[in-house]
Parts: C-alpha cells; structure tokens; sequence
C-alpha cells in the first residue's frame, strides 16, 4: 500500500520556467509596492496627519496616507491572486510556490537578482534557501 499524498497548501503552482516568466510584471509591481509602502511610514505625512485630523479628516495628508494604504492593499491582491507570496516588502522578497519531488516547496526570488534560483521548504524560510 503506497503512502497518502500529503495535503497541497497552495492550489497553483509555478516552475522555474514559469517564475522566471513572470518577473517581467513582478518586478514593477514590487518596486511599486514598496514605494507606495514608503507612503505609508513617512513620518511628516503622520504627523502631518495627526495634526489636522481633529479637525477635517487629514486633508492632504490624510488622502495620501488613504491612497498609498489603497494601493498597497490592491497590489498585495493582485501578487496574492496570481498566486505569489509576498514575504517582505522593503527587499522585494516572494516566494513561488513549486513541486519538487512531488512535495510542495518555494521558489525564492528578491529584487536585485536576476533570476528565480532558489528554493526551500515550505517551513525553512530564507534562511534555509539552496540553490536549484
């Protein structure tokens, strides 16, 4: 009797082939994502913010913060929906997830490298990354 296949966590899965393919339109949207994050921690957009809520809702200030926290939440769908999984923003970190050896891992990939050209376990993490 041959062993149960172990649940699949993720209903799509990439290969190399396939992650390398898709960077083209990953790239802007991380850059963007991250960019529109800054939005979000700029200190003088806060204070900004902080200082005229009491009276009009943020006014300039508060619409930006509003719009950037929009487009971090509809560039978050959009990775997610294709089926990536965003694990860092400020280094531009994702994983794909992949079969290999019929068992469920991650492809990894940062802004900065060229390609898709390392995996690890689901539970590793990107301390656990090795080279395909």
């Amino acid at each position: 009797m041959s062993e149960p296949r172990p649940a699949r966590v993720h209903g799509r899965h990439f290969t190399v082939e396939q992650a390398n393919g898709a960077l083209p339109s990953v790239k802007p949207l991380l850059q963007r994502l991250r960019d529109t994050r800054d939005l979000l921690t700029d200190e003088e957009a806060h204070s900004a913010l902080s200082d005229a809520a009491p009276t009009n809702g943020g006014g300039d200030s508060g619409t930006q913060v509003g719009e950037a926290f929009l487009e971090v939440r509809r560039l978050l769908l959009a990775l997610h929906e294709a089926g990536i999984m965003v694990r860092d923003i400020d280094r531009g970190l994702i994983d794909f997830p992949a079969l290999f050896d019929d068992r469920e891992v991650y492809l990894c990939w940062e802004l900065g490298e060229d390609e898709v050209a390392w995996w690890h376990e689901l539970d590793a993490g990107y301390r656990g990354r090795q080279q395909l």
